[in-house]
């Protein structure tokens, strides 16, 4: 299947479903890339669904949250199957004996990352080791694909050096490290490398299963003309390798710290605002290296999927900057970025039309909307806003245009059943007039709506389709615990929710 420009072709409508990774079912207390992978996708030929979003696919770090992670480029170890290195032999039934008893529908994070780290550390290890036992499968034709990804990937060295030096130091930030590594010149960065090659020899070999497996599912999903909507987050976490060796490109001190960091004012998720604490970008220096930056990693992630949403799209027309070492965002201020020039330029080089969503959500004004509009960017229309503003609105069905993604919501938003319950009354009158419902089956009328609008996308998160309240919501903007952590059951995936799925789609053209 041909998804390089889909977005300029047309008319087809796309249904799809919200679901990331780590929810998916299975035995190791986290969703991976294995058979409950596979099952998903055919669960979604089988109901007619054409696109699955996912959140951002990074290494995560403090916090589990997709939006934080080490690297801009990196694939997250925590979804590596581990069925997989059972199945090379690089890991025995033995290694198992003290396997927690993990809760099938939530994820804790700490167990899991001790857990999978160390059947990783132990896959590792037998993969270097030449003299293993019979059954291991890793042979020579393996062995030099690995090699081949390792001279190939021009981002893996710095992430592996990052990582590495992460460990030895004991998980402190880069920017507490000594000089010799904090800001390495090419001697110093010579002897680091020789010392923590054994270390970094693991990331490499983590790295290259996630692109195995990855790249593997993908082209499963493709092969069943499922497209891949992936996320992309505008900014980038402050201990990450993309900071600690690009330094120039953020608006840093000589001693490494942000002078001002990223957030929004206040706004509908916090009256306080929201205070991200990334980094922000020298654009002055982005721009006088040609973004090149920018451009790989925007090149990479449409390798990884056939679209990008990119979140927090304003930002690239404005950003808040906060002063570093506030604790809330109310004191910040907008400043321009250039986003005109950045996706002329993007665009230009890249030869061909952005398969690029912008998630244009919160207070936008008009620039942004010029911005977007500008270079044709779909924006997102989600219909739990529709019914808590009690005016006219954009994101009302009857304003929807075609070249947008209407969602029920988002994984920032409540569950749809939650939202519901614990909205105002107001609103729900609203909605039940709007729908002339009464509301007793109102996942399934906010679907119907999703899937009937004329927008060329309608996604819906997987705890909408299966009617789920409060409890499987997966974050909380503004929450820094208790997120990202919500599974389904493999039971849950039945012919009943199939064929009803099918019939939604098909009734409205998708």
């Amino acid at each position: 299947m041909d998804v390089t420009n889909q977005v300029d072709k047309g008319p087809q409508r796309f249904a799809g479903i919200l679901l990331h990774p780590t929810s998916f079912p299975g035995p190791y207390g986290i969703g991976d890339l294995g058979k409950g992978a596979y099952d998903f996708i055919d669960f979604l030929k089988r109901s007619g669904m054409t696109a699955w979003q996912v959140l951002p696919l990074g290494h995560t770090g403090f916090g589990d949250s997709p939006y934080q992670p080490f690297s801009s480029f990196a694939g997250q170890p925590l979804i590596i199957s581990i069925d997989h290195l059972k199945e090379l032999g690089l890991l025995y039934d033995s290694d198992f004996a003290n396997m927690p008893q993990w809760n099938p529908e939530d994820i804790c994070y700490g167990d899991v990352i001790t857990f999978k780290t160390d059947l990783l550390h132990t896959a590792y290890e037998r993969f270097c080791n030449e003299s293993i036992e019979d059954g291991f499968s890793s042979d020579k034709e393996m062995m030099a694909d690995f090699r081949k990804f390792v001279l190939s990937t021009e981002w893996l060295e710095d992430y592996s050096l990052f990582m590495a030096g992460k460990d030895y130091h004991e998980g402190a930030p880069w920017y507490l490290w000594e000089d010799s590594l904090k800001s390495p010149n090419a001697a110093e960065r010579r002897e680091w490398i020789k010392k923590l090659e054994h270390e970094m020899g693991y990331y490499n070999f983590i790295q290259y299963l996630f692109d195995v497996e990855w790249t593997k599912l993908k082209q499963y999903a493709n092969d069943n003309d499922i497209v891949i909507i992936g996320d992309m987050p505008i900014f980038v976490a402050w201990d990450s390798v993309d900071v600690w060796v690009h330094n120039k490109l953020f608006l840093l001190d000589s001693k490494g710290y942000p002078t001002v960091v990223a957030g929004v004012p206040p706004d509908y998720f916090s009256a306080t605002g929201q205070l991200w604490g990334n980094p922000l970008y020298n654009w002055k220096e982005h721009k006088r290296t040609g973004y090149d930056w920018w451009f790989s990693r925007i090149r990479h992630q449409l390798t990884l999927t056939d679209y990008v949403r990119i979140d927090h799209f304003r930002g690239f027309d404005q950003f808040w900057a906060v002063p570093y070492g506030d604790e809330t965002a109310i004191n910040g201020k907008w400043i321009k970025a250039p986003g005109e020039n950045f996706f002329t330029t993007l665009e230009a080089t890249l030869g061909y039309h952005m398969p690029i969503i912008a998630e244009d959500l919160g207070e936008i004004d008009q620039s942004v909307i010029d911005l977007r509009d500008k270079f044709a960017f779909p924006g997102m229309k989600v219909l739990q806003f529709a019914f808590e503003n009690p005016n006219e609105n954009n994101f009302l069905p009857h304003n929807h245009i075609r070249n947008c993604i209407c969602y029920t919501g988002t994984h920032d938003n409540d569950t749809t059943l939650g939202w519901y319950k614990n909205c105002f009354e107001a609103s729900r009158d609203k909605l039940r007039r709007y729908f002339s419902t009464d509301a007793s089956d109102i996942c399934w009328v906010m679907i119907r709506a999703c899937f009937g609008s004329v927008a060329n996308m309608a996604i819906v998160p997987m705890q909408d389709v299966l009617e789920l309240d409060s409890w499987a919501r997966f974050n909380k903007p503004g929450i820094g615990e208790g997120n990202w952590s919500w599974r389904y059951k493999q039971e849950a995936l039945t012919p009943h929710l199939e064929k009803r799925l099918y019939e939604t789609a098909k009734m409205f053209g998708r």
